[in-house]
């Protein structure tokens, strides 16, 4: 496992976060835990989104995870288990834990005001009854990744509030940003490509996107 790299000498205009903030009460101290309890299996049976954190000696990368519900698989009060399913290829999470072996998992609920985060140890796995077990839509993943949990506790929700990201009038407006196909004409741009992405390309780009990302899941 790769160390994690030495801080950096403090800044002189570093705050002193003990001043500025309380400790945490005693029983958002004893919440914290080094195993999966009953409360934290029933709501990974409900878990349908999580993002994962991993890093390496280059540095930090996070990425979203989905399926249906109960989609990570609780192994032990100690182990879960979640498939990797085709994205872009980039793979940067299982090449990351070739190299530096800790995870942090952020479960987002939709509809509910609290998160769940488990902390830990994850190594890629590729034994054929695991990946068995993670099987969905009757697909078989390549491979499947196994955590070994440090640390797992449940967050609350004030950030969803915040963000009033339950509220159907916080839907983004999808013409309010740019797509996928207008996205990649500029980069073509900033390349200098002698052929650039034109209106009719544009719009097959996003019609090709639009199906394949809800389709083309497994």
């Amino acid at each position: 496992m790769v160390e994690p790299p030495v801080p950096e000498p403090v800044a002189a205009d570093a705050p002193d976060l003990d001043a500025l903030y309380s400790p945490p009460s005693e029983m958002i101290q004893k919440a914290v835990l080094d195993r999966l309890i009953g409360s934290h299996e029933s709501y990974l049976k409900a878990a349908t989104f999580f993002c994962l954190a991993t890093g390496s000696a280059q540095g930090l990368d996070a990425s979203p995870r989905g399926g249906p519900p109960g989609f990570v698989h609780v192994l032990d009060e100690h182990t879960v288990a979640f498939a990797d399913w085709p994205g872009n290829n980039r793979i940067e999470s299982l090449r990351n834990l070739e190299r530096d072996d800790r995870v942090g998992m952020l479960f987002i609920f939709p509809g509910l005001e609290v998160f769940l985060r488990i902390n830990g140890h994850g190594r890629v796995s590729t034994a054929p009854e695991l990946l068995a077990e993670l099987a969905e839509q009757g697909r078989t993943p390549k491979t499947a990744t196994v955590v070994a949990i440090t640390e797992v506790l449940m967050h609350c929700g004030k950030a969803v509030n915040r963000a009033k990201l339950w509220a159907p009038a916080s839907q983004v407006d999808r013409a309010s940003v740019p797509t996928v196909g207008q996205m990649l004409a500029e980069l073509t741009r900033l390349g200098g490509a002698t052929t650039q992405i034109g209106d009719e390309q544009v719009w097959q780009i996003n019609a090709h996107y639009d199906h394949e990302v809800r389709h083309a899941l497994y």
